[in-house]
């Protein structure tokens, strides 16, 4: 549909895990960064994590250790593998691509982590 399309979104227990995907138009994909963010109601969209186009990672303070991403060049998706997930993770989260003239954004997927 778009240029960013998510999934792997759903409901999982305080401590299990999810990975997230973005599937990313191949012109974005291999010449911009790719990052996660989360928003909740109320609150500011924040920045999860980011890839670089080299590959190279970078964290919010409050998933380091617990989150990783990753990009697949051949299938111009990036993931976000997210462990040791706490109730203060549930959120909306969003694909993101800073393009030099415009930011892409996906529809966004709903993680709730619960009991």
């Amino acid at each position: 549909q778009g240029e960013l399309v998510e999934s792997g979104g759903g409901l999982v227990q305080p401590g299990g895990s999810l990975r997230l995907s973005c599937v990313v138009s191949g012109s974005l994909f291999s010449s911009n960064s790719v990052s996660w963010y989360r928003q909740v109601p109320g609150k500011e969209r924040e920045v999860v994590a980011v890839s670089d186009v080299g590959g190279a990672a970078d964290y919010a303070d409050f998933v380091k250790g617990r989150f990783t991403i990753s990009r697949d060049n051949a299938k111009n998706t990036v993931y976000l593998q997210m462990n040791r997930l706490k109730v203060e993770d549930t959120a909306v989260y969003y694909c993101n691509v800073a393009r030099w003239d415009k930011l892409f954004w996906g529809q966004g997927t709903q993680v709730t982590v619960s009991w």
